[in-house]
């Protein structure tokens, strides 16, 4: 036996597909706001300098290891410098103040060379100081366009709450003056189908876009107005009114 449903109860399934369209717009919406893509880009950007300031402080660090194992060398010859300059002014042996001179020469020789090792090695750490406050800053700089991105991010979302709250509130109304077995209908059609309920307009479902056959239309007409019909391209409940063309 067909289903029966008022006209006017079958013309709420209208509102309900409204509200539940506009509820499906609103999820995709959110799912696709432009600050996540923005997010997503930016986050890729940031864990690139997230290696690069950690491979930065890593050289960096090297480069103050490579400095303190100069400066110590270095310290080790200014002690041997000194050593011997007071060997050499406290000894009375010729030939003991001539080893002295002559390891002074060597220790000249060798400072210099270590304090141009050092020096480069500073300009090294230097170098590699100013590479991670570089890589730093451009990193917090990323960090900052995250966190104002997330903020747009958040701002939306919270508006698309709202505007879902509200028409979640409108359809429940609707819904709950739809007949029980109405409403289950409906709900079945638009689970399986996407669209529960189409508007026969000029002998045009909505739901299709497409237009009744003669055979399908001289079943609409021959419909008692109470009846509840399926649109038979969509699935939906066909809901005809005045603008049916019937």
């Amino acid at each position: 036996m067909a289903m029966k449903a008022a006209p006017e109860d079958q013309a709420l399934l209208l509102d309900l597909q409204t509200l539940d369209t506009r509820l499906q717009q609103l999820s995709h919406r959110a799912a696709n706001l432009p600050e996540l893509a923005t997010i997503a880009g930016l986050v890729t950007v940031r864990d690139g300098l997230r290696a690069t300031v950690a491979e930065a402080n890593g050289a960096w660090e090297d480069a103050q290891l490579e400095l303190k194992r100069t400066e110590a060398d270095v310290a080790v010859v200014e002690a041997r410098v000194a050593r011997d300059t007071e060997r050499i002014q406290s000894s009375a042996s010729s030939k003991d103040v001539a080893a002295f001179e002559q390891e002074l020469a060597a220790l000249a020789r060798r400072q210099s060379d270590l304090e141009d090792i050092e020096l480069a090695v500073m300009e090294t750490a230097d170098e590699r100081a100013k590479a991670l406050r570089d890589a730093r800053a451009q990193l917090e700089a990323v960090e900052a366009r995250i966190a104002e991105a997330s903020a747009a991010r958040d701002a939306a979302l919270l508006e698309l709450d709202a505007e879902r709250a509200a028409a979640s509130a409108e359809r429940a109304g609707i819904a709950a003056r739809v007949p029980g077995e109405l409403l289950a209908l409906y709900e079945k059609q638009r689970a399986r189908y996407g669209v529960g309920a189409s508007l026969l307009r000029g002998g045009v479902s909505s739901a299709s876009g497409v237009a009744l056959n003669s055979a399908d239309m001289t079943v609409v007409r021959a419909a008692a107005p109470d009846d509840v019909l399926l649109c038979p391209d969509s699935n939906a409940v066909l809901v005809r009114t005045n603008e049916s063309g019937l």
